[in-house]
């Protein structure tokens, strides 16, 4: 990131959230032509002052930080979500069934993951559990899954949702034996 980007960052967010830089600097504790300086001309502030700054503006730090230089919401239109992801597991084996489309990837300090998921049929019945921290929100839009979820199974229909603890093992699949999409949210604290 280059000097002039953070100063960028910081006035394009003060601005979405409709702060005066003389209030910005008021509720960071700051001088008026330090942040100033610190918008206009690239100044590097100290991570103490970057701390102050991302909490009058109520980002968390990360935010100015990141490469992501969208501020404000993000819009994903119908066919428009981005194919991106396929997660690996501590196993070898792979995950192909599982065909995720990131609904917010151009979103800035975000704390939480949407996806829509493609689940093809899988032929193997020893689910790989697996377990991370966070939360999970599940909707299925088409088809039918099964969770197994610690030493319990769940059986989900189209319509029907599942909120879930992460850390506790758990595999999602299609069941039946036929493909099917669900709408997933995964939140994982900093």
């Amino acid at each position: 990131m280059n000097k002039k980007a953070l100063g960028k960052k910081i006035r394009d967010f003060r601005e979405f959230r409709q702060v005066s830089m003389e209030d910005l600097a008021l509720k960071a504790n700051l001088d008026k032509n330090q942040l100033e300086k610190i918008e206009e001309k690239g100044v590097i502030p100290s991570l103490g002052h970057l701390i102050k700054i991302s909490r009058a503006l109520g980002v968390r730090i990360g935010t100015f930080l990141d490469d992501q230089d969208h501020v404000g919401p993000v819009i994903v239109k119908a066919g428009e979500e981005q194919s991106s992801l396929s997660f690996s597991t501590k196993n070898d084996s792979n995950r192909e069934h599982l065909n995720f489309f990131s609904l917010a990837q151009d979103k800035t300090g975000r704390h939480m993951e949407p996806f829509i998921v493609d689940i093809e049929p899988n032929l193997e019945s020893d689910y790989k559990l697996s377990s991370h921290e966070g939360e999970e929100f599940i909707y299925v839009l088409e088809g039918s899954i099964e969770i197994n979820y610690g030493k319990d199974v769940f059986q989900i229909e189209k319509g029907d949702t599942i909120y879930l603890d992460s850390i506790v093992a758990h595999n999602v699949h299609a069941a039946k034996n036929q493909p099917a999409k669900i709408l997933a949210v995964v939140y994982t604290p900093i």
